[in-house]
């Protein structure tokens, strides 16, 4: 049995591995009714956009702009709008709304490992072709990262932060249960040197980005959203350490004095920004600081969390800075700062990350400046030149709608073609 187990397991890698090689064999030519240019917003009539080896070679405008040969794999999308593959820059891929409060306990370690590959699949079939995992236990998003990158499953590019880390006490310490089962993060800093120590021990098992906990947080215990719970010393001791390495620094902060501390410190991305005032506002702007602010999912949890096991004070906390959060949003924005596209996406369902697209447009962008967040703007602040733009030299990663999403940007909800890497991984509109 365990022969004819082996056998068909390594019948199906050998199929997968002649499908991958084949996909590159030839060249692909994708054409469609119009594509949004994301560096000007301008749509882009008659696109055709040629693609060798997973990247593209080269974007042009017209039918039969590119003579290409009979070998070419032709992708024809008639009365299609093709954009850049999206990126949401605050996931959690190893969370499960479906469990709130004390549920999830019920589970053992690994079932929220085996819950990333059913999460990476929604994600990527939304239209998400890159993420920004910003914390995971037990190194869950590393071994998602490889299992998709080796090819075993399908799932976006995910950017791996591995442990959150902050104050004992904080946020992103294990926050609700007694003394007598002695739990913690296994990388709790209450220094600037044991944040810097966090830093080089993350890096060493797979974080691409460093995440940190500078406030409180709505869905732990014993915090309030507003508490500052890292010092300005340690946050730059940890911004400094993380830049020497090449990493880029992501800080949880919902606090007014924590964003503003995060933001002298030098950390690159402020995650929630929810009670951030017009200081704040203007300290992101001074040092290009950007907000990743996650203003749809509260329609979730207020809406399904009680039933789902959350609880109340968390809830509590959750309503009580929703509405700020947007009008900070809005404010922040009419400010010019600096914005990105993150959802918190495993507070709410997976799948569901293009929600908040028109979340943002009601809350004072335009379409196409809020499809700039996860695209052009995403990759800037990943600094990360393959993504994010259908141009040359980037990852032929490229989504397509039926419509124009640039009138209504609800039409990114319903995905119909997603491309990555050249590759077709859904298409819904034969």
């Amino acid at each position: 049995m365990r022969k004819n187990s082996r056998a068909i397991s390594n019948a199906i890698l050998a199929l997968t591995l002649s499908t991958a090689a084949s996909a590159f064999a030839a060249d692909v030519l994708v054409s469609a009714a119009n594509m949004l240019d994301v560096r000007t917003g301008k749509m882009v009539a008659n696109p055709q956009v040629l693609i060798r080896d997973g990247h593209i070679v080269g974007v042009k405008q017209g039918i039969g702009a590119y003579a290409v040969d009979k070998d070419t794999q032709k992708i024809d999308l008639p009365g299609m709008t093709l954009l850049p593959g999206l990126i949401d820059m605050h996931v959690h891929l190893d969370s499960d709304p479906s469990y709130g409060g004390y549920t999830g306990l019920q589970f053992g370690d690994r079932f929220w490992s085996v819950l990333t590959v059913p999460h990476a699949l929604k994600t990527l079939n939304a239209g998400f072709t890159t993420v920004r995992n910003v914390g995971a236990e037990a190194w869950n998003d590393v071994g998602l990262r490889q299992a998709i990158e080796e090819g075993k499953i399908l799932g976006p590019r995910v950017v791996t932060a591995t442990m959150s880390f902050g104050a004992t006490g904080g946020h992103c310490d294990s926050t609700f249960f007694p003394p007598s089962m002695n739990q913690q993060s296994p990388f709790n800093a209450d220094s600037p040197e044991e944040g810097r120590k966090r830093v080089r021990e993350l890096r060493k098992y797979g974080a691409q980005v460093i995440k940190i906990c500078a406030t409180g947080g709505v869905f732990s215990r014993n915090t309030e959203p507003g508490q500052q719970q890292m010092s300005l010393k340690e946050m730059t001791a940890i911004a400094e350490e993380a830049h020497q390495w090449g990493l880029r620094v992501a800080a949880h902060a919902h606090g007014t004095s924590g964003i503003k501390d995060a933001i002298r410190a030098g950390i690159d991305t402020i995650e929630h920004a929810s009670l951030i005032d017009d200081e704040g506002i203007a300290l992101a702007k001074k040092y290009g600081a950007w907000l990743s602010m996650d203003i749809y999912n509260t329609d979730y949890t207020q809406a399904e969390g009680k039933k789902n096991g959350v609880l109340e004070d968390n809830l509590r906390k959750d309503r009580e800075i929703a509405d700020i959060q947007r009008e900070g949003f809005r404010r922040a924005h009419a400010a010019g700062v600096k914005m990105v596209f993150g959802t918190d996406a495993g507070i709410y369902p997976h799948g569901d990350n293009a929600k908040q697209f028109a979340t943002m447009v009601r809350y004072g962008m335009s379409p196409v400046q809020a499809i700039q967040t996860a695209t052009i703007n995403a990759s800037e602040a990943l600094s990360n030149k393959e993504v994010g733009i259908i141009e040359a030299g980037r990852f032929a990663d490229m989504i397509a709608v039926a419509g124009d999403p640039t009138r209504d940007v609800r039409l990114l909800e319903n995905v119909a073609v997603v491309i990555k890497g050249g590759v077709v991984v859904k298409n819904t509109a034969k």
